[in-house]
């Protein structure tokens, strides 16, 4: 390819982005292209960390501005450590959440100034923005039910109100830049259908970005 790409997924709790996200890396390694994964919050030492922290910390009070520098600062790392190096290699960097998720969960789910996450993000990304992002969307409830199966996390115990704030976000998201965030609808346990959606996506993409012959 003449440069890497860069591949986001986002939705809400119990979507399936972790497991479609691995799904489509396993794919274009079989194709013979390199395929980086990786994860927000996380994919660095730091990054684990403050994933520790805003997850598993069911008895700290943490404001919905402080997940935002956490969230922020776990992103700075992971775009110079992994992202930014993934992609010089020409890569597809595919990572689980990224700068849409901060201004859905932050923004729309906690209310922080939309303007404030952008500025903050900027210069956490140094404005570096997906070449696409394949928002998987579910109803709420059904999505909550799947993800805390087995005990919810600091996140996800944040309530049903919160979290349909979140996907209203994203759909919003999703209609102001329909050429980057691609809508797929998740329902049932249709993992085949949801993956292949998803490749022929990114295989657009991807044709976009390949060198001459």
């Amino acid at each position: 390819m003449k440069r890497g790409v860069f591949i986001t997924f986002e939705g809400i709790e119990g979507c399936g982005k972790s497991t479609q996200s691995k799904l489509l890396c396993a794919y274009l390694r079989r194709r013979g292209l390199t395929c980086v994964h990786t994860r927000e919050p996380g994919g660095t030492r730091l990054g684990e960390k403050v994933r520790e922290v805003l997850l598993g910390s069911k008895g700290v009070a943490i404001s919905d501005l402080t997940e935002l520098f956490l969230f922020e600062a776990a992103r700075g790392q992971i775009v110079d450590e992994v992202i930014r190096p993934g992609l010089k290699r020409r890569a597809v960097v595919v990572c689980d959440r990224f700068s849409d998720a901060t201004l859905c969960y932050q923004g729309y789910g906690g209310k922080v100034r939309l303007g404030a996450i952008r500025a903050l993000d900027r210069v956490a990304t140094g404005g570096l923005v997906p070449d696409l992002t394949l928002l998987l969307d579910i109803d709420v409830r059904t999505g909550l039910e799947r993800a805390t199966k087995k005990g919810a996390d600091r996140m996800e115990s944040k309530g049903v109100a919160y979290h349909d704030r979140v996907r209203k976000g994203y759909l919003k998201l999703a209609k102001a830049e329909p050429a980057r965030i691609k809508v797929i609808r998740v329902s049932g346990n249709d993992i085949d259908k949801v993956q292949y959606l998803i490749r022929r996506e990114v295989e657009l993409v991807i044709q976009r970005h390949k060198g001459p012959r």
